[in-house]
């Protein structure tokens, strides 16, 4: 006997998005948002650090925030919403805190995240990696010939 909690959750996966980027509280992203005008639909992109993010199945939300013309503006999205075309990781921040509330009264440079340097390390790696395998293959070619 299934129970009714069992029967919501695999109704609730048959929703799922399974193509989300993983993003948490601190992270710049980029999302184009489904805009319905009149008899058309254009994609709007809308671009903010998230300062919220709640898990809750199917019914997950986050908030993003961006200053728009010296304006602070602030969006709650469902996770795994059909308005949301596209979503991308821009920077990974690095925070200390669950909710990112007190930049509402930050402005300039106090209202940023600090970024992960995790990224650059990685590529810095794999730049130099392709950097040394390079000569190597050109120093064999001219011994063999």
């Amino acid at each position: 006997m299934v129970s009714a909690i069992d029967k919501i959750k695999i109704v609730e996966e048959n929703f799922m998005k399974k193509d989300l980027p993983d993003f948490n509280i601190g992270d710049t992203i980029k999302m184009k948002i489904k805009v319905i005008e009149a008899d058309k639909v254009r994609l709007h992109p809308f671009e903010g650090t998230v300062i919220r993010k709640t898990n809750r199945g199917l019914r997950s939300t986050f908030t993003v925030r961006k200053v728009s013309f010296g304006e602070g503006v602030e969006r709650v999205f469902p996770l795994y919403s059909p308005v949301i075309e596209s979503l991308k990781v821009v920077n990974k921040g690095s925070v200390k805190r669950a909710k990112l509330y007190y930049l509402r009264e930050r402005t300039g440079k106090s209202a940023r995240v600090k970024k992960e340097q995790t990224i650059a390390r990685a590529s810095s790696e794999q730049i130099m990696q392709t950097t040394v395998s390079a000569p190597a293959e050109s120093e064999q070619s001219i011994q063999t010939t």
